[in-house]
């Protein structure tokens, strides 16, 4: 019988309500949900890095900066 813990409680899975297991469905649904997005935001990071990087090289040299700031 599988189980599953909640607060250092094992739980019979079989045996919780209905309610109960539409509860956990739906915190299983938002926690893939969530995984997705973090994935999402690591490729867009890497992909603003990039388009940042792609920038400082189109840029033209200025005399004594060597830095550029974007907010």
């Amino acid at each position: 019988m599988p189980t599953i813990k909640i607060d250092n409680v094992d739980y019979d899975l079989d045996s919780l309500s209905d309610d109960a297991k539409a509860q956990l469905q739906s915190i299983q649904f938002v926690d893939q949900e969530l995984a997705k997005l973090q994935m999402q935001v690591a490729a867009m990071q890497t992909a603003r890095n990039a388009y940042v990087n792609a920038l400082k090289a189109a840029l033209p040299v200025v005399p004594g900066s060597d830095t550029i700031k974007l907010s």
